[in-house]
């Protein structure tokens, strides 16, 4: 019997999605692995170092060890990586009730708002936002679909899906084949309904709405929905709720792109992840005294993880030391 539930995976202090072409084969992972365990995807957002993703179905256990190991095999490939990508244990919340569901499906959604991403839900590109309402809300651009002989260049060879999944012309399944887009706009009934989920600002009484459905589960709120992610600061992403975020700054996608360019060309390396520590530091030490970015969002791009003590490098007295590690 299938069940509704909330599914996270992070990558804890490494980035899962490191380019373009990394979101949509995170997102056509989500779906091949949808149909191979027979469940209903209903809303999903990929960020840079975790995935949300709202699903019905009776084996969630499977679900995401299907989704983790296509994308992991496909991610160590490209970047000539080894292990298992993301941490050992993926969170899991069932979603009982038509309130709950309500609330966990919109901070999913609202995933890179409360991240500092974007402004507005709607100007994310990586979830699946823009896929409900669309046509009520304005959204009436037609992708150009590819070829299906040309699906398996996105996929691998060996893939199954079935007929009904449609391919961009970008090597990205459209998100209007794979979800059940209709059940969450009867779930939401209206665009206008929806459009105020969206922008609606975390609340007691949000959550004093859940308990209608008598469910005797813990109502959804950010700390809940996010309780699956590591090193998130709760007051701060109430702050970005409110739209109030640097935008400006550059993104992990721009700043993994550009680092993975950076070791080909510079140290002649595939990626990131053939760098030694010492070319690493090289960077890191470039990236935070000449272009002042932060040492957390270097850290997870550079791949280098955390570390709280500078003599585990062997570095010395005048290195910098932030909480998220040391840099010179």
């Amino acid at each position: 019997m299938k069940k509704t539930y909330h599914l996270c995976l992070s990558a804890g202090d490494e980035v899962m999605f490191r380019d373009q072409e990394d979101y949509n084969r995170g997102f056509n992972c989500f779906a091949l692995a949808l149909y191979k365990t027979g469940s209903t995807g209903l809303v999903e957002s990929f960020m840079a170092t975790h995935t949300h993703q709202v699903v019905q179905t009776s084996a969630p256990k499977d679900f995401m060890r299907h989704f983790r190991q296509s994308y992991s095999m496909y991610f160590n490939h490209k970047y000539q990586r080894r292990g298992k990508l993301g941490e050992n244990m993926h969170f899991t919340m069932e979603i009982v009730g038509y309130h709950h569901m309500l609330a966990a499906m919109s901070y999913v959604l609202r995933n890179a708002l409360h991240h500092g991403v974007v402004p507005i839900p709607y100007a994310y590109p990586h979830c699946s936002v823009n896929a409900i309402f669309s046509r009520e809300m304005g959204k009436f651009h037609d992708e150009k679909l590819l070829a299906r002989k040309f699906y398996p260049r996105y996929l691998g060879r060996r893939a199954e899906f079935p007929d009904n999944y449609r391919m961009s012309e970008h090597g990205l399944f459209l998100r209007e084949t794979v979800l059940d887009i209709p059940q969450v706009e009867n779930m939401f009934v209206t665009p206008r309904t929806f459009n105020y989920y969206m922008s609606r600002k975390s609340s007691e009484e949000w959550e004093a709405e859940q308990k209608k459905d008598a469910n005797n589960v813990s109502p959804v709120n950010l700390s809940l929905i996010e309780s699956g992610v590591n090193m998130q600061d709760i007051d701060r992403m109430l702050v970005f709720e409110n739209g109030k975020s640097d935008y400006t700054k550059i993104s992990d996608i721009e700043l993994c792109t550009e680092l993975d360019s950076v070791a080909r060309t510079r140290y002649g390396r595939h990626s990131v992840y053939q760098l030694s520590e010492k070319e690493k530091q090289q960077i890191a030490t470039e990236l935070y005294h000449i272009r002042h970015i932060g040492e957390a969002q270097i850290r997870r791009c550079l791949a280098m993880g955390v570390r709280n003590r500078c003599d585990e490098f062997g570095l010395p007295d005048d290195t910098v030391v932030g909480k998220m590690g040391c840099f010179r």
